[in-house]
């Protein structure tokens, strides 16, 4: 693979399911390599002077990107099935993907979680269901613990830093090289200028 490109995620959003199901093939097939950043959108929405998702601040939105999510999931044969709250507590499962080393194992987990949330409308802030996020993605159950190591809160913490100095605002997130490409709309955008490098 030649130019990397960084997919920057909160396992909260909506639009970060629809990235993180097509991306790897997408990238694949314009010889470009994917690494997986998950990071929280919360202080950077509190940094705004939001207390939540804006999709919850404001109701039409929220009803327009749930109609939205339909139509586009509906297009790519996708499952959807809205989970309850939303938006959902992303912390350990970011900090459980950070904790994941390898890019092909982190790959796996992440989606595994995506396909729980959104797919399957379960609730990932629940210690079973990311449990069973890591077995199917043939992680070792034990590995849960480790949402609780003093050096992976640190790590996500630093994500948070790192996305903040990159002047991210929403996710799902692309950055090539330091140039950000913002919503799944525009992946085949950040895809092309990566390819192009």
């Amino acid at each position: 693979m030649g130019a990397q490109l960084e997919f920057w995620f909160d396992f909260a959003s909506t639009y970060s399911y629809l990235s993180a199901m097509r991306i790897e093939d997408e990238a694949a097939r314009c010889g470009v390599s994917v690494s997986w950043h998950p990071f929280l959108l919360g202080p950077i929405f509190a940094e705004q002077g939001w207390a939540t998702s804006p999709f919850s601040l404001y109701p039409a939105k929220g009803r327009y990107m749930w109609r939205d999510m339909e139509r586009l999931c509906d297009e790519r044969g996708l499952p959807l099935h809205r989970p309850e709250p939303f938006p959902q507590n992303s912390l350990k499962a970011a900090r459980l993907a950070l904790a994941v080393d390898a890019q092909t194992d982190r790959t796996a987990f992440c989606r595994a979680v995506f396909s729980a949330e959104f797919g399957e409308g379960h609730d990932i802030s629940q210690d079973s269901v990311l449990t069973e996020c890591l077995r199917k993605a043939d992680l070792p159950a034990e590995s849960l613990a480790l949402a609780a190591d003093p050096a992976i809160k640190a790590a996500l913490f630093e994500q948070g830093a790192r996305a903040k100095a990159l002047d991210l605002f929403g996710a799902p997130s692309f950055v090539v090289e330091s140039e950000v490409f913002w919503g799944d709309d525009r992946l085949d955008a950040a895809l092309s200028y990566a390819s192009a490098l």
